[in-house]
């Protein structure tokens, strides 16, 4: 059997590239874990949170009063 394909580029900058892949793998599951939790949805799944919004720091500042 063949071995299965890798699109991702390995970082050969990297300190340790174990530890590189290791955390590739890391964020590949968590992305996998996403997509199935919101399986069938139609929105994407984002690796990356969003950066707060200036209507979420007026409901924070609405919450702490």
């Amino acid at each position: 059997m063949a071995a299965k394909f890798d699109p991702g580029a390995r970082d050969k900058h990297a300190a340790d590239p174990r530890e590189a892949l290791r955390a590739d793998r890391e964020i590949h599951e968590k992305l996998e874990a996403g997509l199935m939790d919101t399986f069938p949805a139609s929105d994407p799944v984002s690796a990356a949170q969003p950066a707060p919004s200036k209507a979420d720091a007026k409901a924070r500042r609405v919450k702490s009063k």
